[in-house]
């Protein structure tokens, strides 16, 4: 740890900024600026006695409504260097929030541009007496209904400066149109995440958590979560939302990066405060020396605020990936083009880790003609061993053995069948059986001198040079070299804590961790500079790494490893608040000995999101590629309200994930392009004993509401746009704006695509 070489700050340093924080009132601020935009107002407020700047996010046309100044105002940035006291009410390991670094920061300018991206950046800077420049700068997006966040500072100084935290971004004063602690008003929530059950959302409220300030406002209340480890998406998503019930308008925030997180909900007065980025030196093992000349930029934070609850913030804050996503050729839904998402094909449930020349040319053979039009070799086509039992990770030599004229043999034939050829890679590591890379410990990952070693894994550098040139030969220049037009990039191991720097041995394990997944994404966009026509798909034991850094790198992702389980639909539904539809790749395995019901319960779940076949279809009667060309042909219909839409919830709590009795259903209405479709995903399981009714919006297609809209649809039926997709005896009627779907039994599922976009 480098020694601090600057006079740190005291508490007492600070104290009358925080003391005159108590006693905010809106009387006694100057509004900076008000800027509106996409349905949201920002609203920058500096707090005359403190100096203080800070932020108010509302929904656009209510800010005349706020009425909350008996709380702190939040600063816009907050950080602790090592050398200055930390906060006090019992604040060390709970929260290094509030502390004089950030009250030492002190407001210089403000200035709002607009970009040729169609962008407005309202950029707010600060400086610190001791010679750092801060930087907030919040930018409203061309088209999404949220705001991205970054924060930099800069050492002009002659001495280093070692944070021990930095925000991404803040947001206090929740919420801003009540007064008072506003009891039984407030509700936080999260989402859990785990292997297999991606994105369960968690709702409290903030009595539940023990976020109310204490009779002295003495204590900082902090409910601090977040992740540890290169596993972005695991325990936590990295979100939060905070609803005001009482005035029906929820916040939320998401940090962006890939590598350890937190997010914090504070309290000490009545107002709630949240904040979030990096994981810091307490909770990730992260400290970062900015030495003088240097910058350091934290990672990106988007925020929301929505008339509406989780569903409508969550949504909002998915679709920002949209402002940078640049897709490929065959990504791109041209307006007018009868071209929707194109179905995958994926082998690995079809040889569970072994593909072969073979199993991929069979294949070939029984997909064509049915409207697949990518089909993608899975792990193991670089060993002749299944994919649980070889770890042969490392060379990327294609396997003789089960490929014995080459890959590139493999890649015309899909070619010539009129589809397009995919490849798994897990470039980031090595495998055990791999001894030459597993043992070159210049190029691997430390921590206390050792190459980190999870179970049968160890992890390359990818900082280091010759590993960059290493895997630019061994993945791109062979992507490239064989025609490959898609590559799935999967990551099974987490890094843990973090790892050594080379050459700095000051480096905290976090710091080094952050620097690691950072040249990862390099080597990813290196891919997409290279090759743009290439489809990316990002993997990670699932769904471990959907977080809006690597969501804007990739075409789609893999939404979990969930490859053929009852719960399927839940978690896929859960995919709505996390990310974009159109990038959520869905399993849908295919099995000779599956029912009717079985079959389309499956297909009907790759209609929330990117469908993706696999299976064994070699053995599928004629009667189960009917069904499945069914399904096929629906789901170009509904292409385009899957890739643009909003999506609302309907069904039965479900505590089960393994057990889930029953039902649910996603009735997704069309945006942009798809304005006027609606598509409906319905799924019943254990325990069905009714109908199921589903109230639809003022803003449903017309043909809803049409006169004769009453009349039944059978499955297989079409009613002039009213298509469904459902086994026999299932039926559907709309009265007085009420779907009600009958006939329903356990282990069921439909899907109704209406409206004048359904061909």
């Amino acid at each position: 740890m480098q020694t601090t070489e600057y006079p740190g700050l005291t508490a007492t340093d600070a104290i009358t900024a925080a003391e005159s924080t108590t006693s905010a009132s809106i009387a006694n601020t100057t509004i900076l600026r008000t800027v509106s935009r996409n349905g949201i107002t920002a609203q920058y407020r500096k707090h005359i006695d403190s100096g203080i700047v800070d932020l108010l996010l509302v929904p656009e046309g209510s800010l005349a409504q706020v009425i909350r100044g008996d709380c702190a105002p939040e600063p816009l940035i907050q950080a602790k260097i090592i050398g200055d006291d930390y906060a006090g009410g019992y604040a060390q390991g709970r929260t290094m929030r509030n502390s004089p670094t950030t009250y030492a920061m002190r407001f210089q300018s403000q200035e709002e541009t607009d970009t040729k991206l169609g962008e407005t950046i309202v950029t707010t800077r600060f400086v610190d007496e001791r010679g750092l420049e801060y930087t907030h700068n919040l930018t409203f997006g061309a088209h999404s209904h949220s705001v991205r966040i970054d924060t930099e500072v800069v050492n002009v100084s002659h001495a280093p400066f070692t944070f021990e935290m930095l925000s991404s971004f803040t947001l206090g004063s929740l919420s801003p149109f009540s007064e008072g602690i506003a009891e039984n008003t407030l509700m936080v929530h999260r989402m859990r995440s785990t292997w297999s059950a991606e994105g369960r959302l968690d709702s409290r409220s903030v009595e539940d958590l023990q976020l109310e300030p204490d009779w002295q406002e003495h204590v900082a209340n902090s409910l601090r979560f977040g992740c540890v480890g290169s596993f972005p998406v695991r325990g936590w998503v990295p979100f939060i939302a905070v609803e005001d019930r009482a005035h029906d308008i929820t916040w939320a925030a998401a940090t962006t990066h890939a590598s350890s997180w937190q997010i914090e909900a504070y309290r000490k007065d009545n107002g709630l405060a949240i904040s979030g980025g990096i994981a810091d030196r307490e909770f990730g093992h992260w400290t970062h020396t900015v030495q003088p000349g240097e910058r350091f930029v934290a990672p990106s934070g988007v925020l929301t605020v929505v008339h509406g609850g989780v569903d409508e913030a969550s949504q909002a804050l998915a679709g920002h990936v949209r402002e940078r996503l640049v897709l490929p050729a065959s990504e791109q839904q041209q307006p007018g083009s009868d071209a929707g998402l194109p179905i995958i094909f994926n082998e690995f449930c079809s040889t569970w880790g072994l593909p072969t020349e073979q199993s991929v040319l069979a294949q070939v053979e029984q997909l064509k003609g049915h409207g697949v039009e990518y089909v993608v070799m899975d792990a193991g086509w670089f060993d002749n061993k299944p994919f649980s039992e070889g770890t042969r990770f490392g060379a990327w030599q294609v396997s003789k053995e089960s490929f014995p004229h080459g890959i590139k043999y493999v890649v015309d034939a899909i070619h010539q069948a009129g589809m397009k050829a995919g490849v798994w890679f897990e470039f980031e590591v090595v495998g055990r059986q791999e001894t030459e890379c597993f043992n070159r410990e210049e190029w691997l990952l430390k921590r206390d001198g050792i190459p980190i070693t999870s179970d049968q894994r160890r992890f390359w550098d990818m900082r280091n040079a010759e590993v960059q040139a290493y895997l630019h030969e061994r993945v791109i220049d062979f992507l490239r070299d064989n025609g490959f037009d898609y590559i799935k990039v999967d990551y099974n191991e987490t890094l843990g804590i973090g790892c050594e720097t080379p050459g700095k041995p000051e480096s905290t394990l976090g710091d080094g961790l952050y620097d690691v997944i950072q040249a990862s994404q390099a080597f990813f966009r290196q891919i997409r500079q290279e090759l743009p026509n290439v489809v990316v798909e990002i993997c990670s034991s699932g769904g471990h790494r959907l977080v809006q850094s690597f969501m804007e790198i990739g075409a789609m992702a893999s939404f979990s490893d969930a490859h053929e389980c009852d719960e399927i639909p839940l978690i896929a539904a859960n995919m709505h608040r996390i990310i974009e539809p159109r990038q959520s790749q869905i399993w849908a395995v295919m099995r000779a000995e599956l029912t009717e019901a079985q079959q389309r319960y499956r297909l009907a779940s790759g209609f929330l999101g990117r469908l993706c076949l696999s299976g064994d279809m070699g053995l599928l009667s004629a009667e189960q590629w009917r069904t499945i060309d069914e399904a096929l042909s629906l789901y170009g219909t509904a292409s385009a309200v899957i890739d643009h839409g909003v999506s609302v919830f309907y069904g039965t709590p479900i505590t089960s994930y393994r057990r889930p009795q029953g039902w649910q259903a996603i009735v997704r209405h069309g945006t942009d392009r798809a304005s006027g479709q609606t598509l409906v995903v319905l799924h019943t399981f254990a325990g069905m004993n009714e109908d199921a009714s589903i109230e639809l919006p003022l803003a449903a297609p017309q043909d809803w509401n049409a006169d004769d809209a009453a009349s039944m649809m059978a499955s297989h039926r079409s009613d002039g746009s009213i298509h469904m997709f459902a086994r026999n005896g299932l039926e559907a009627t709309v009265s007085d704006g009420i779907l009600r779907i009958s006939g329903l039994r356990n282990w069921d599922s439909a899907v109704i695509v209406c409206g004048t976009n359904a061909q």
